[in-house]
């Protein structure tokens, strides 16, 4: 089992327990009890749980470390699918859409239907490999610093790109999102690519699966009132639904 399934099991037992005992994990892992605590003192560096004596805890959201590209291109896959498939429908003929960074991004780039044409513009170079052969469908990829895994562009020079293009549809990634701090992410140069795109768009819409929904990450891109909608794979809580209402933010669900 590679780390990142390792992660994602421990993530599930304790969201279903709460507590987890060290021996326990090392049993349900097939692990030593070493690569246990390996395991959870990373987890705990990007506030993902509490370490005890003899465990680990659950820890409410916060403004923690993200996960790496592979663990969240493992984790919630089928509902990234979910969430892709229902932004691609809002997809008319002969729109310029702007596609955001992100793993989630990434499904919507596949569930773009093949007889899609029009303009499609993107920061993320896997986004634009998911579409480049696609007929009918003209990619522009954003310059800028490359960012590993993800492989997300982002600088001045992306945030330019972004300035002078003027699209009818935009998909947005996202860290999290809160009722009370909104939308949030975790990497300094991407908020002003999503705060750009935001502001230049005529319709934006957030993809965020339930797994953010009230969560924080560590910089705010807006409130919600700055998109015009979420995509999502099930109805948000009661708490954050209310405050989308409030923001007049359509939410888009199965």
């Amino acid at each position: 089992m590679l780390p990142a399934q390792r992660h994602q099991r421990i993530i599930e037992t304790l969201g279903r327990k709460g507590t987890v005992r060290t021996e326990d994990l090392a049993a349900l892992l097939g692990v030593s009890h070493e690569t246990v605590r390996r395991d959870l003192a990373v987890l705990e560096r990007r506030a993902l749980l509490v370490r005890v004596h003899g465990g680990a805890t659950s820890a409410p959201s916060g403004t923690g470390e993200e996960l790496s590209y592979l663990e969240r291109s493992t984790s919630q896959s089928g509902a990234k699918a979910v969430i892709g498939g229902l932004a691609a429908g809002l997809l008319r003929p002969r729109q310029t859409v702007i596609i955001d960074v992100g793993t989630t991004a990434v499904h919507l780039a596949r569930a773009v239907p093949p007889s899609f044409r029009g303009v499609v513009a993107t920061c993320s170079l896997l986004v634009a490999a998911e579409l480049a052969g696609r007929p009918g469908v003209e990619v522009l990829v954003a310059g800028g610093r490359v960012r590993q895994g993800d492989l997300a562009v982002s600088n001045a020079w992306t945030v330019e790109f972004f300035e002078d293009l003027r699209a009818d549809v935009a998909f947005v990634g996202s860290g999290g999102v809160d009722a009370h701090a909104g939308l949030t992410d975790y990497f300094l140069d991407e908020v002003a690519t999503k705060r750009v795109i935001l502001a230049r768009t005529a319709r934006t819409y957030v993809l965020a699966d339930t797994e953010k929904h009230g969560r924080v990450a560590a910089y705010r891109v807006c409130g919600l009132d700055g998109p015009s909608g979420l995509v999502t794979d099930a109805e948000p809580s009661p708490a954050l639904a209310s405050a989308l209402a409030r923001a007049g933010t359509e939410v888009i669900s199965p």
